[in-house]
């Protein structure tokens, strides 16, 4: 089975109905899912699935869609899992938002109708260029769209369908997991791997159409809190020692060439992501980011050593600085599965593209799935500029995503 499988697609209209569904994720909440709103959407999946014959297909009390494709071949198949998240991210609003559809795109800029301010130019988002005749689909200006990532449950919803109504596509059993909360950090915390019962997982969460990544930053976080010492101002000469003045000082004084701002490709970082406190105290959380898990400690020895050097200046004072680990690269789990990497590439091939080996300068769901034992790259969706108003996909990626998934369930049964 070779080339675009000119399906009857369902994959637009799945996603049109899912972006108006609003699911963001909130950190500051302590209940799981974060917010209860993403189980409505959670619903609507279930529902979907249920309808194209996914027998078990359900949602728990977490927000976790569960479901299974059931095997069509008598060979002895590894269970395979598609993954995608259902909420949207924090960082931009997520509520009432308007898709609109620009068929036939022709490398215009985009202009957006509820906000003529904010516009999608192609020499900003050079993947336009390979949109020419596609049909791009959009926000309104108002609010994120949400392609990340309902254009992945979009995706494998409508490859759910295809592999039910198509059983000369042979395959193994399939695996559905949709998660909360991925934006927010905590997408795998509550998943079920026992229920899962796969082997290896494709997250269906990247970028330009035919990418496939395996490789990811590792990630901590890092806590600085600073004991400064008090005085009323009126009596504060020789006496005051400013938390707050001495936590300016070790912003300002960390390496340039480690903030994200100054930073791609393979190098990692340094990112300030909050600050709090009075003059007596003062914290500075800090995110930390490389994909060698070496130079990820020798980022929190930075942090240290500029902190110890200010602190010279402050006799009074003193700091502790806390590391907690978030997750690890990926391609530590990958490079033992080869075979997971080789199928993902062949099936983008099958699908008509050019596959992409990439490297995120993030991290999935996969990441933590690899390293609770479901290896698990990432695959393309079609989605850009993440998290903003100027988000974007093309029906034509989605369709293609598609075909790669069915593909792979295609490919894994083959080589078995």
């Amino acid at each position: 089975m070779n080339g675009s499988l000119m399906l009857h697609y369902t994959v637009q209209n799945r996603f049109l109905k899912y972006v108006t569904i609003d699911t963001q994720s909130d950190a500051e909440s302590k209940t799981v899912p974060s917010t209860q709103k993403q189980k409505n959407l959670g619903r609507i999946l279930v529902a979907e699935l249920l309808a194209i014959g996914l027998k078990d297909a359900h949602l728990d009390e977490y927000g976790y869609v569960y479901a299974t494709v059931p095997a069509n071949t008598d060979k002895a198949v590894p269970v395979i899992c598609f993954c995608s998240h259902m909420d949207t991210s924090p960082d931009c609003s997520g509520e009432n938002v308007k898709p609109v559809v620009h068929e036939n795109y022709q490398g215009q800029d985009l202009v957006l109708p509820d906000d003529p301010s904010v516009i999608i130019r192609l020499k900003e988002h050079p993947d336009l260029k390979n949109q020419i005749g596609n049909d791009v689909i959009t926000a309104s200006g108002t609010t994120l769209l949400g392609a990340d990532n309902k254009a992945g449950l979009a995706a494998i919803v409508d490859a759910c369908k295809q592999l039910m109504d198509h059983p000369e596509i042979k395959h193994g059993k399939i695996s559905i997991l949709f998660t909360p909360d991925e934006e927010i950090g905590r997408g795998v915390d509550k998943a079920d791997l026992t229920k899962i019962g796969a082997d290896f997982a494709y997250t269906v969460d990247g970028e330009a159409a035919g990418t496939i990544e395996n490789e990811t930053f590792s990630a901590d976080g890092a806590k600085l809190t600073i004991k400064g010492v008090s005085a009323h101002p009126g009596f504060a000469k020789g006496k005051m020692e400013s938390a707050i003045k001495i936590a300016g000082r070790v912003l300002a004084d960390l390496p340039a060439n480690l903030s994200p701002e100054n930073t791609m490709a393979k190098e990692g970082f340094i990112h300030p992501v909050s600050v709090s406190g009075h003059v007596e105290e003062a914290a500075i959380d800090f995110i930390i980011r490389d994909f060698e898990d070496e130079k990820l400690e020798s980022h929190a020895v930075a942090i240290r050593q500029v902190t110890e050097a200010v602190l010279k200046d402050f006799p009074n004072a003193s700091f502790t600085l806390q590391i907690h680990q978030q997750y690890r690269n990926m391609k530590q789990v990958l490079n033992r599965h080869p075979q997971v990497i080789e199928n993902g590439l062949e099936a983008i091939r099958r699908a008509g593209l050019t596959p992409r080996l990439q490297s995120i300068r993030g991290g999935t769901d996969g990441s933590r799935l690899s390293f609770m034992g479901l290896p698990c790259p990432n695959i393309f969706a079609g989605e850009h500029a993440f998290h903003s108003k100027q988000e974007w996909v093309s029906v034509q990626d989605m369709q293609k995503a598609v075909d790669t998934i069915v593909h792979l369930c295609s490919i894994w049964e083959e080589k078995n």
